[in-house]
């Protein structure tokens, strides 16, 4: 992990022993029965693991320096095959190690929940190489705790990273526009796992559904994403949190990052020809066809360019330049809403080709991902993106 932790995390007392495991005290009454007693809420911390022994002590550190700490953290190390749980257990925290599971992170969840978080009032589920800062669960709390949060379903944090390195700048960058605009629409579609709270009273409905054992369904590729859709669908809001940022890893290498975008998009894509068209599912809808419409015009570009210099008639018209002007002022503009910026992000903006890049990119994995669904439709065999983006990332 490349994320800079407060000082106070130096003063947190590690006990070199695992906690002992306890059942949550009974409290089934819903967050908005509780917000009567003040800011009283049980709060506990799920974190999954897969062989992430470089980064769990990061993430507890954070956790322990949180100037409201959890009633209970829970590490869930599926399958690790490194030192990841013996690191989770230098922490006062309770760690439920499990072999290798069929459904991975959804069914690790689902366990914890089940045998810890049943009765908790807010659930937080955090990534284990996810950091967060010190006012994070404070922040959460006040916000499930509020007179008018009653419909609050869950609360995703601001997530963000602070490698130096260009691609890390890159996604970064990505990241930032894609919070002001929740922010702006004070909403969201997907509480991302990296790191957020959910409403508890919500989760227990959506596990009495048929479909599933808990509140994360086997079936998707992005768990977070239809669990999102089913809090929307009791009538509840979801929305990113304006006061809690997360500090998470990025994609390190091309690979890696492809591996992550296919297993998002390829799974957001499935979910939604399950979901079809709706309501909940509009925008979603609109964005995907956006991304679709992007990568036609770049083909179709490039198919004018070659086809203008074949037949011996391209000629540069000044007034072309004001588009890549337009894009390059747009990019430094949303680099100034960066956290952490620095010269060398409004840098990336300015140039151009960075950007312009990362949006070819985009659109490869959005056109790869839309065959790749197509394909398993055809063939009915379908691909583990879990297992692909461990490969990409070599953690397997």
């Amino acid at each position: 992990m490349s994320v800079a932790l407060p000082s106070a995390v130096a003063e947190v007392v590690r006990t070199g022993a695992p906690a002992k495991r306890e059942r949550a005290r009974t409290a089934t009454s819903p967050v908005k029965e509780a917000a009567g007693a003040g800011l009283g809420l049980r709060v506990v911390v799920l974190v999954p693991a897969y062989n992430e022994a470089g980064s769990i002590g990061a993430t507890l550190d954070g956790l322990m320096a949180q100037e409201r700490l959890a009633d209970l953290v829970v590490v869930v190390p599926n399958g690790c095959t490194d030192a990841t749980a013996f690191e989770a257990r230098k922490y006062p925290v309770t760690v439920m190690e499990l072999p290798r599971l069929e459904h991975r992170k959804s069914e690790a969840l689902n366990r914890a929940w089940v045998e810890y978080a049943y009765d908790a009032d807010v659930v937080v589920c955090l990534d284990a190489d996810t950091v967060l800062p010190p006012n994070a669960l404070a922040a959460w709390e006040r916000e499930f705790a509020d007179e008018t949060a009653a419909r609050l379903g869950g609360s995703s944090s601001k997530f963000t990273m602070q490698d130096p390195g260009l691609l890390s700048r890159l996604q970064k960058a990505e990241f930032a526009t894609w919070t002001d605009t929740a922010l702006r629409r004070g909403q969201t579609s997907v509480l991302a796992g990296t790191g957020c709270a959910i409403n508890n009273a919500v989760l227990r409905d959506i596990a009495a559904r048929d479909d599933r054992e808990g509140p994360w369904v086997y079936t998707s590729q992005v768990e977070d994403f239809e669990l999102t859709y089913r809090i929307r669908e009791l009538g509840y809001v979801c929305q990113v949190s304006p006061d809690v940022r997360a500090y998470t890893d990025s994609m390190k290498s091309l690979k890696a990052l492809w591996g992550q975008r296919m297993k998002w998009q390829v799974g957001t894509v499935e979910d939604l020809l399950d979901l079809g068209i709706n309501r909940l599912t509009l925008r979603d809808w609109a964005q995907q066809g956006m991304g679709l419409l992007g990568v036609f015009l770049k083909l179709l570009w490039i198919f004018v360019i070659v086809a203008a210099l074949a037949l011996k008639v391209f000629h540069v018209v000044l007034f072309w330049w004001l588009v890549p002007i337009l894009f390059v002022a747009l990019d430094v503009k949303r680099a100034l809403r960066i956290p952490h910026r620095d010269w060398k992000d409004i840098l990336v903006a300015a140039t151009f080709f960075p950007q312009e890049i990362f949006m070819w990119l985009r659109s490869g994995w959005f056109l790869a991902s839309w065959c790749a669904v197509l394909k398993t439709k055809i063939t009915r065999r379908r691909i583990d993106r879990w297992e692909a983006q461990y490969t990409a990332e070599e953690i397997n």
